[in-house]
């Protein structure tokens, strides 16, 4: 163990990965300052990038614009009011108040050292709990994986916040997208005579066109039904007051720690990410708070619980995706594939076959958190300033990367079309209100389940073989009883609006 990580730590210890890793985080964290941008589009520019470095680097390089992602949130939060990524949605319920008290220094200081804590913190699960689900995985054959997948997908899909049947068609085109192209005995499927479609769809150019230009498309838009950003007054000179943002932080240990576990828990399950453990550790924060009257009037107990949560969703994220070789949310399934396209498989036998991109990985992260803290502590009143750029200057600039990215995977204008048709679809559905990441999910997965559901059916012709065997029966009694409860809180949540409306009738 110590010899692949001294070794680990000597090839990330590097100048040029040091230097990879600050220019991710710098990046990630200006990607997520920005309102409407999100951590997810950030990696998705980045990500071409990384075909021309070799494993380590690309790895580290996406680890910095994961955890710069995650932490940068909050700077707009802060000071506009408006969540840069849906992850920092609660670090605006303190945070903004309390720069409106003028004092955004402190509100930013105790955010970024919350996002330390827990990014750290997360590492240390992932280093603990990480190898000991590879070695249990180990067990696992293709009934199983092909089970775990199932799951997973039910799981996106039923957190599609009320939109279950939504949620399950988009993880189901996204599994129908991966069937174009060449099958397992290479016969052509869905080719529609047209030679460019034999190969089926690179998941990069299907990636970067159902978020990212759908995104873009969707903030344009709201350029149309929307003033420019108004900062109400804050002023974008920040200074950060150190002695009291440690004070803040050293009372608030228990609150610290038990956000991060939570973000670190939900992180390693499939489907949820930072917005989930966002909102349940702030919930805890105030239940178990003297003073919960008090929160989202400016308390750092608010903006701790939200920082520490969304920043140990990192290392979290990285249990599934490298044990299991299931990505725990949409981020995670974009790094997954910057593994894929290194010609690393993620899995249990990732943790014996490459020891030292583990290490690697573990490494990474706790040197993004440190050039995070660095970065955000000195660079923060640049930050604030970049959070005011108006979306007209931004979008286009965005959109010519995406359009550049989705080039260098191939050099081949095909996948600039497939890059808008893909954006063109995925603004369609948003206006459909069908969720993306199931879609992406089941891009990402699509591949693995078909090779792993036909090669259980080779080995066993029979279907029963699914139920007879424990854990993949169990797998599937879980994807049963995930879209059993998404039918309950559907039901729940169609009651609680038509109680709303009936309220604001009788008014």
């Amino acid at each position: 163990m110590a010899e692949f990580f001294t070794h680990a730590l000597t090839l990330v210890g590097s100048p040029s990965v040091l230097l990879l890793i600050f220019i991710g985080v710098l990046f990630g964290i200006i990607g997520g300052s920005i309102p409407g941008f999100t951590v997810t589009m950030a990696i998705l520019v980045v990500f071409p990038f990384t075909f021309a470095m070799d494993p380590v680097s690309g790895v580290s390089v996406m680890i910095g614009v994961f955890v710069g992602g995650y932490s940068g949130g909050l700077v707009s939060g802060v000071m506009l009011g408006i969540p840069g990524t849906p992850s920092s949605i609660t670090t605006v319920y303190d945070g903004y108040p309390m720069a409106l008290r003028g004092e955004p220094g402190r509100a930013l200081g105790v955010g970024v050292l919350a996002s330390f804590i827990g990014t750290v913190i997360s590492v240390a699960v992932l280093v603990l709990f990480g190898p000991l689900l590879a070695k249990f995985s180990m067990n696992f054959r293709p009934w199983e994986i092909s089970t775990l997948i199932l799951f997973a997908l039910t799981l996106v899909a039923g957190l599609s916040n009320g939109r279950l049947l939504k949620g399950m068609l988009a993880a189901a085109i996204g599994l129908l997208i991966t069937t174009f192209g060449y099958d397992r005995n290479s016969n052509v499927r869905f080719d529609f005579d047209l030679p460019l479609l034999s190969s089926g769809f690179e998941i990069l150019p299907v990636m970067i066109g159902v978020f990212a230009f759908s995104q873009l498309m969707e903030n344009i838009e709201k350029i149309h039904r929307r003033d420019s950003h108004q900062t109400s007054g804050i002023s974008v000179s920040v200074q950060i007051p150190y002695r009291k943002i440690l004070k803040d932080i050293s009372s608030q240990k228990i609150n610290t720690l038990r956000s991060s576990l939570i973000g670190s828990l939900v992180g390693a399950l499939p489907g949820t990410g930072g917005t989930v453990a966002n909102f349940i550790s702030y919930d805890q924060a105030k239940k178990f708070s003297s003073q919960p009257q008090k929160f989202g009037t400016g308390v750092p107990d608010g903006i701790i619980a939200s920082e520490a949560s969304n920043s140990a969703v990192a290392g979290g994220a990285f249990v599934p995706t490298l044990a299991l070789g299931i990505p725990g949310d949409l981020p995670m399934a974009i790094m997954m594939g910057v593994l894929i396209l290194h010609g690393i498989t993620p899995g249990p036998l990732m943790f014996e076959q490459n020891p030292v991109l583990v290490g690697a990985i573990y490494v990474s992260l706790l040197i993004a958190a440190i050039a995070m803290v660095l970065c955000q502590l000195l660079l923060v009143r640049w930050f604030a300033r970049i959070a005011l750029i108006p979306q007209q200057i931004l979008v286009p600039i965005v959109l010519m990367l995406c359009a550049i990215g989705a080039y260098a995977l191939n050099n081949n204008l095909f996948d600039i079309w497939v890059l808008f048709g893909f954006g063109i679809f995925g603004y369609l559905l948003w206006k459909a209100d069908v969720p993306l990441a199931p879609l992406i999910l089941g891009v990402v997965l699509g591949n693995n389940l078909e090779q792993q559901l036909f090669r259980a059916l080779e080995l066993d012709s029979s279907l029963m073989t699914f139920f007879t065997r424990p854990l993949s029966a169990c797998f599937i009694a879980l994807s049963v009883a995930s879209v059993l409860l998404a039918v309950f809180q559907n039901r729940k949540i169609k009651r609680y609006a038509m109680e709303n409306t009936d309220a604001s009738a009788k008014e």
